[in-house]
């Protein structure tokens, strides 16, 4: 290593455990709040009036969570430095009635979500996690984690043109799992999920269930220098971030500003739901906490144009075996350091004042850092900076973690670059 951030690989090991804790947005939230109490911080309901006393808050909506720390002694108009990241991940989500099936297979109706690449969820030993909801309004999670499910790729002796012209597949014949034979039964697998968790089947009224690889993260390389795994994008931000506001809040009197995680949901499909970054979640939590200090609007403008978000998502890491579609001079490679993703038409926020704030924090934390800007020739994908920028007018800048396999279900990074964004991020939240 060449940076004076020293790398810690408990850091890694313990995002390993995040990633195989959380195979839905509902685990990881669940996960990061318990992460939150133990350093201290409180739950608020959103229904309930707020305080202004200090410390640490979150809230929790679906698979969403936004939390804060509130210093001593800071008056309602001091801006908030933000970390934002999303809890969602392209996978293979239930359909409303998922009993189906053919030929003597039972197999269970699936919804594709976000841009998956449908080949990686082929022949993978599947389980099924999310939640369920009870007739009284509550919710369990549901994580069946071993092979319950699989979706079988067609044998090479009956796609003879497959590895000349190349795998198809039609996302509504091709991506049923199976996970069982016999007769279709209407309700055969929310009986299942209901006696996996504990409850009557009756009780179960809706439900928000995905399937998962259960195959856990790993190091990987001669050296284990690289780590694969599952939902890197964008786990990897939501555990760094958490780790960040934790160590944030222990800084207690000598932060400046409000350090906040905001973590949503629904990124890969266009964070447009009551939990996603267009949604008006952020923006509540934030006027409510100046109002609840005895803030007026004037407090909110103001603290709102003081306020920065640092939008953390992964990004490509040059490929090896496609070189050509990365820009000629842009080459971010594993363990290089955390990302500052670049795009003239606002696919992604940054802008010139955005890079210093972020190169300053990577000096103040001894973190190298590299820049990613797409070929022009490729279209580039975006994230909830420009989002955030343009609903709360807050000044943002996209960061991120270079990655492989982006969208995949098992992704590849850097062993040392989750540590090296947690620490980026920490002295962005602490300055």
């Amino acid at each position: 290593m060449t940076n004076s951030a020293r790398f810690d690989r408990g850091h890694t090991d313990d995002l390993m455990s995040f990633l195989a804790a959380s195979p839905s947005p509902y685990h990881a939230v669940a996960n990061a709040a318990e992460r939150l109490e133990k350093a201290g911080f409180r739950q608020v309901a959103e229904v309930d009036a707020w305080d202004g006393e200090s410390g640490g808050k979150y809230v929790l909506r679906g698979g969403a969570i936004i939390a804060w720390y509130v210093p001593e002694g800071v008056h309602a108009a001091t801006p908030y430095r933000i970390v934002g990241a999303h809890t969602d991940s392209p996978n293979l989500r239930v359909k409303p009635i998922p009993d189906t099936g053919v030929r003597g297979w039972r197999q269970i109706a699936v919804e594709i979500y976000g841009g998956t690449l449908l080949n990686t969820w082929l022949d993978r030993d599947l389980g099924l996690s999310g939640r369920i909801t009870l007739a009284d309004g509550s919710h369990r999670l549901v994580n069946v984690d071993r092979a319950l499910m699989r979706v079988p790729q067609l044998a090479v002796h009956l796609d003879r043109s497959v590895n000349s012209e190349g795998l198809k597949l039609d996302k509504q014949r091709h991506m049923t799992p199976i996970w069982g034979l016999g007769e279709v039964a209407e309700g055969d697998l929310i009986s299942f999920v209901a006696d996996e968790t504990g409850v009557p089947a009756e009780d179960v009224k809706g439900w928000d269930l995905m399937v998962h690889s259960i195959e856990p993260p790993a190091y990987l390389g001669r050296d284990r220098e690289l780590v694969a795994g599952p939902r890197m994008d964008n786990l990897l931000s939501v555990h760094a971030g958490t780790a960040a506001l934790t160590a944030a809040a222990a800084a207690g009197s000598r932060l400046t500003t409000i350090p906040v995680l905001a973590a949503f949901d629904h990124e890969e499909n266009g964070s447009q739901s009551d939990t996603g970054a267009d949604g008006p979640l952020l923006g509540t939590v934030l006027e409510r906490s100046v109002f609840a200090r005895g803030g007026s609007y004037e407090d909110r403008a103001r603290a709102f144009a003081g306020t920065v978000c640092l939008s953390s998502d992964t990004g490509h890491a040059v490929h090896p075996n496609y070189s050509e579609r990365h820009d000629p001079s842009h080459h971010p490679m594993p363990n290089g350091g955390p990302i500052l993703k670049v795009n003239v038409n606002q696919r992604y926020a940054t802008d010139g004042s955005g890079r210093a704030v972020f190169a300053a924090a990577c000096e103040r934390a001894g973190v190298p850092w590299q820049s990613f800007v797409s070929n022009n020739a490729m279209p580039c994908g975006t994230t909830i900076g420009p989002i955030t920028a343009a609903r709360h007018g807050i000044a943002t800048v996209d960061i991120g973690v270079a990655i492989l396999s982006m969208h995949s279900a098992r992704e590849l990074c850097g062993a040392e670059d989750p540590y090296l964004l947690a620490n980026a991020l920490t002295a962005f939240l602490e300055g």
